[in-house]
């Protein structure tokens, strides 16, 4: 009997744990003040809550630096908290899905520990480790956070390779042990009643074999390293295996984040027959302005609606009806998606709400990143001492070691900062917007005051209550099934500045409109709608079968 496949009726919310609610005042979110806020989750209406990294790390990459995968951070509170969190998840209908970070750990890991003291053990063949050629570093790749990705082991001549930072060394997936102790840790999670895994990173796990250097790409001699280390051939038999003895035993949610990922293998990653995860991540439409295999912040390109519309369109044409995407505009990593979409005329209710309905009515599991259901911004701190995230400083570093002033390198922080989307949550208007009754570990987006969820709570018109309608008319209409089961194709293509599409089952089609622009536009449909089941406008604009769509607004309605 094929096992349910749930997810393809949940909509996810994403959890930042630092930033989402601090019960105990000591300035950080933490697992109480996620129960606390549970009821606030399900009224919402999600059924999934997708919790980023709460276990043991010395937080060098805010968690994703794992030391223990067994036990509960002190800063999010014990391992009793965590079993309460699924308890209480439970009684609401909503399951918890873990980040799964398994790519590397932390370099305070023990089994770290005991590679550094003997390189040549046991444990040493858990990590890549090599000696240095001629004093340097065994090959020419470059981190993913800038500088080398070989980091020396101090008082001997190995080094050792991280593809991220140097506190977070990769896990050798080629080791036989590694894998099972992986296994063992999986199986152990999933026994205690998670309901599946976001996968970090996870298309680096295989990495070329020799680890060559390659023809350096900039001005300090090194290479991406997506060259030899970015979805590799064989990388889909060790994921097979990796699901056969872990998550696919069961009905689970997995969901990777899945970089480099082409045409011809993407499929055998999201097959609703045969996948590797039950989805992956659609991203190329995430961050269409960065280019270039290492993103640099620096090395931007200006991109239109139209750019927008063509990869969303090529993605899920490419996946078909036999696969399965986790869509999103926005999560811990990207600028909040009401900067990151819209020119400055459309950062209102109506561009908000425009992108809202345009992702969470694709075929596929919506993510809802926390704080974007009320609309939260980029906060442009006026300091790089305000910053916490270590991608940013290395991003800021190297804008600066390409010539940039410190000015512009600060103004492309702004714009690209992942803290844009960690600031605290904005509960309500009272001191630090509600998150915390301490100093928050990372400073309050000022205009919490005109722009917290108390308020949109209470507001008929806000962009939370047309979260709550959009995902109300997903998960509990008459047309949930439509949504969840549908076809997807494209409509109307040649209107430019314009994101349209059908969804169709059993007969029946529902027909998603977006204006992309600040303009007024008129469409002749192919025939007048039938039912119009929401609009951001309240009231829509026909004449006939001619639509007025004024500047971002989004009208959804039965095609007749």
């Amino acid at each position: 009997m094929e096992k349910e496949k749930w997810w393809k009726k949940a909509v996810v919310y994403q959890i930042y744990p630092r930033s989402f609610y601090d019960a105990n005042g000591d300035g950080i979110g933490d697992l109480r003040g996620i129960i606390e806020k549970l009821d606030y989750i399900r009224d919402l209406g999600a059924n999934v809550i997708w919790l980023c990294p709460v276990y043991k790390s010395p937080m060098d990459d805010n968690g994703y630096d794992i030391a223990d995968y067994y036990h509960i951070d002190e800063a999010f509170g014990t391992d009793e908290d965590m079993d309460e969190l699924i308890a209480e998840a439970k009684k609401r209908g909503i399951r918890i899905i873990m980040d799964l970070v398994v790519n590397h750990c932390s370099d305070e890991h023990k089994w770290f520990q005991k590679a550094k003291a003997d390189p040549e053990g046991p444990y040493g063949k858990y990590f890549y480790i090599k000696k240095g050629i001629d004093g340097k570093a065994p090959n020419n790749w470059r981190s993913i956070f800038g500088g080398s990705a070989w980091e020396p082991i101090e008082g001997t001549d190995y080094y050792y390779l991280h593809i991220f930072t140097k506190k977070q060394p990769d896990l050798n997936w080629e080791n036989k042990e590694l894998r099972e102790e992986i296994y063992k840790m999986v199986n152990w999670w999933l026994d205690k009643g998670i309901g599946g895994f976001r996968l970090d990173a996870i298309t680096y796990l295989k990495k070329e074999a020799g680890l060559p250097s390659y023809p350096a790409d900039g001005e300090d001699g090194l290479v991406s390293v997506a060259h030899g280390a970015l979805n590799q051939p064989g990388i889909e038999a060790l994921l097979r295996e990796f699901r056969d003895r872990t998550y696919g035993r069961r009905e689970t949610l997995t969901v990777g984040e899945t970089a480099g990922l082409t045409p011809e293998t993407l499929l055998s990653f999201i097959s609703l027959e045969d996948g590797v995860f039950s989805m992956v991540f659609e991203f190329s439409w995430c961050q269409l302005e960065l280019k270039g295999p290492n993103y640099f912040w620096y090395d931007r390109q200006e991109w239109t609606p139209e750019d927008l519309k063509r990869e969303l369109f090529s993605s899920h044409e490419m996946a078909g009806d036999r696969g399965w995407f986790g869509v999103c505009t926005e999560n811990h990593d990207q600028p909040r998606s009401i900067d990151h979409y819209l020119p400055r005329e459309g950062r209102n209710y109506y561009g908000a709400t425009m992108l809202a309905s345009m992702y969470l009515l694709l075929r596929g599991t919506p993510y809802v990143y926390q704080g974007q259901e009320i609309g939260m911004r980029n906060c442009a701190y006026a300091s790089m001492d305000d910053y916490n995230d270590v991608s940013t400083h290395n991003q800021y570093n190297r804008a600066l070691a390409d010539g940039f002033s410190p000015e512009e390198a600060l103004r492309l922080v702004q714009l690209e900062s992942r803290d844009n989307a960690r600031t605290p949550f904005q509960w309500d208007d009272t001191e630090n917007a509600g998150f915390t009754t301490g100093k928050p570990w990372l400073k309050v987006n000022p205009n919490y005051t005109g722009l917290n969820a108390a308020q949109e709570e209470r507001d008929e018109d806000s962009v939370l209550t047309w979260y709550k309608k959009m995902i109300g008319l997903r998960l509990h209409s008459q047309w949930s099934e439509l949504i969840s089961e549908g076809t997807f194709a494209p409509a109307y293509r040649e209107e430019k500045n314009l994101i349209a599409y059908r969804r169709s089952f059993e007969g029946k089609t529902l027909l998603v409109l977006c204006n992309m622009q600040p303009e007024e536009r008129e469409l002749t449909l192919v025939a007048a709608p039938g039912q119009v089941l929401a609009d951001n406008y309240k009231e829509a604009a026909f004449t006939g079968n001619t639509v007025r769509l004024r500047p971002y607004e989004v009208l959804i309605a039965e095609e007749a």
